[in-house]
């Protein structure tokens, strides 16, 4: 039974943010990625393409955790939640809105057997 989970995490800037927010995300990166059981997490910038015109926030990050509680740990490190804090948050901060979702690759009632 598969225990990854999968993140997204979009924000949407403020108007003429949208550089200063990808690089104070993109400095999350090294810290996050020396997390047990943080497998990928990168930030990404939206770009256009004919084949992939879906709406969505400008930037997002890409994140697989090992397990629930790996995810979880993370979301409650002091850099994390600082950033939130100043970032989105704060009156001031760089992110006007921003949408955190995780997901599993198992289907419902998977019924994949234990071990031990």
């Amino acid at each position: 039974m598969s225990k990854k989970v999968y993140c997204v995490a979009q924000f949407l800037p403020k108007a003429g943010k949208e550089a200063e927010l990808f690089k104070v995300l993109q400095s999350l990166e090294p810290n996050t990625l020396r997390e047990d059981g943080c497998l990928q997490y990168v930030v990404t910038r939206q770009i256009q393409s004919p084949f992939a015109d879906g709406t969505s926030f400008p930037i997002a990050f890409n994140e697989i955790w090992a397990d629930l509680a790996s995810f979880e740990a993370h979301c409650q490190r002091a850099e994390i939640k600082a950033f939130f804090e100043q970032y989105c948050l704060a009156e001031n901060g760089l992110a006007a809105r921003w949408n955190v979702c995780i997901y599993t690759d198992e289907p419902a009632n998977y019924d994949a057997p234990k071990l031990s």
